[in-house]
């Protein structure tokens, strides 16, 4: 594999007046009047006693009714919730508002105003429900998903109800749905491309480098890998507390041959017990790494010694496989190839051979590598060249990858050779591996995303799961 060249940077209510026509009043009727308004209010307070009425709800109308009265309509802030993201992170309501909250993910969320007794009931996947927000005062709330487990992974984000009557609920003309603070569309454009001319943005920390082995005298290949928890920067002034081997996000890049004999030497630094698993990879029962089933779990502190000899290539992977939910998502993941994929005949010597590996959850969130754009590195080619991408997916959902402008020659899934043809997006399932090629044969600077489109676009610009292939 040939280094990659140094990444370019790309240019890339008006209030409506009443007057009320009020007719004379007698004294007896203004008597009579008052008196109905006194056996009213005796009325209501007799049920409010009898049955527990509760007048409350004039509370939650309040802010619609002065919203109202300003001309201005109740805002409806679109949320999404999946595995384990609420976007946006912050959201910002005008009072009275309501948000509308959309289930991105593959299994059910909900989401609940922490503090209070607001929240929805379970939104399935791809189901929409809406949370009336008219009850809360003006200030700060944090919001989460109450699903046992989700808030820990990442379920958990602030919301700020604006001040009744303030230009928070207001939408001039031009303003863009969803955007805050009645942005205007001139303001979004501009807010997006601030995004788009950031990229590539250096960020602390490179994942996915060769870990070369330590050789024995026996000839064994050594590799040693420690778990630890550290500050991992996933975009510009994005640190969030990872889980890493050696350091970073992904571990390093394991390569041996078949027929090697491997040991892979784990030192947990950990403040919990872990475990790895070698995805795909030919190994011994005792080696398989499933804690409670096949080894006792490595406790902080402790030392494990993986010890096995593949004997077939294969485009694998590493992982934990103990408390997999929340250590995988949060960074225990890296690349693990035995010998080399056999390629179509006539392929010319490949230019760059790497792994592109996909999250979409846990503290690292939507990622490529470890990095989140604008921090994702962009592939730099020459035009002619020939490079093999391997996709490999450590996330929680299925990943539609598209690359604009080149076809992707698929010449493997798993590890085991295919047919070689072309796709134009390449479905990849959690646990997959899809080895393409891709020929540069087209000069510019060419979009590379999954194709869901809330795992790479947000109301800021381009976030996530994109990077870009330049052709020189």
């Amino acid at each position: 594999m040939t280094d990659r060249p140094t990444r370019p940077k790309l240019a890339t209510a008006t209030i409506d007046r009443m007057e009320t026509q009020v007719d004379p009043v007698t004294p007896r009727n203004r008597i009579d009047g008052l008196a109905l308004v006194g056996i009213a209010i005796a009325c209501v307070a007799l049920l409010a006693a009898v049955f527990g009425v509760s007048l409350s709800f004039g509370k939650v109308d309040d802010a619609r009714r002065i919203a109202a009265i300003a001309g201005v309509a109740t805002e409806t802030v679109p949320v999404t919730v999946s595995e384990f993201k609420i976007e946006p992170s912050t959201v910002t309501v005008g009072a009275g508002g309501r948000l509308q909250i959309t289930n991105g993910g593959s299994t059910q969320h909900n989401l609940a105003v922490k503090g209070t007794a607001l929240h929805t009931a379970m939104i399935d996947p791809a189901k929409t429900a809406m949370l009336d927000l008219a009850s809360l005062a003006a200030g700060d709330y944090t919001i989460i998903c109450e699903v046992p487990g989700h808030e820990g992974s990442g379920m958990t984000g602030t919301l700020h109800i604006g001040a009744a009557g303030t230009a928070e609920t207001v939408m001039p003309g031009g303003a863009m749905p969803g955007m805050s603070h009645g942005t205007s569309a001139e303001q979004m454009d501009a807010i997006m491309a601030a995004r788009t001319k950031a990229f590539p943005a250096a960020t602390k920390g490179v994942g996915a480098a060769d870990l070369a082995p330590k050789v024995l005298a026996d000839g064994t290949k050594e590799f040693d890998l420690t778990t630890s928890q550290v500050d991992w920067e996933v975009e510009p002034g994005k640190i969030v507390k990872a889980m890493a081997y050696n350091g970073i996000v992904p571990g390093p890049t394991l390569r041996v041959e078949p027929g090697d004999h491997v040991r892979v030497v784990l030192h947990n630094k950990m403040d919990q017990s872990t475990v790895i698993h070698f995805h795909g990879i030919d190994v011994p029962n005792a080696m398989d790494g499933v804690p409670d089933i096949t080894q006792p779990p490595v406790k902080p502190g402790e030392t494990f010694t993986y010890d096995f000899t593949p004997k077939v290539p294969m485009v694998g992977l590493y992982h934990s496989h103990h408390n997999g939910q929340v250590q995988v998502p949060d960074g225990l993941f890296g690349a693990f190839y035995v010998g080399h994929m056999t390629l179509p005949a006539g392929t010319p010597k490949l230019a760059q051979d790497f792994p592109m590996i996909l999250n979409d959850a846990g503290t690292i969130g939507f990622s490529l590598n470890g990095k989140s754009f604008p921090a994702t590195a962009p592939v730099v080619a020459k035009l002619g060249d020939w490079i093999k991408v391997d996709y490999m997916n450590e996330g929680l959902m299925i990943h539609p990858m598209h690359l604009h402008g080149v076809p992707q020659l698929v010449i493997a899934k798993d590890g085991y050779p295919q047919v070689p043809h072309l796709e134009d997006t390449i479905l990849v399932a959690p646990g997959e591996r899809f080895s393409v090629l891709i020929h540069a044969t087209a000069p510019g600077v060419w979009a590379w995303h999954c194709h869901i489109l809330t795992h790479a676009e947000r109301e800021d610009g381009m976030f996530g799961m994109v990077t870009a292939l330049v052709v020189k």
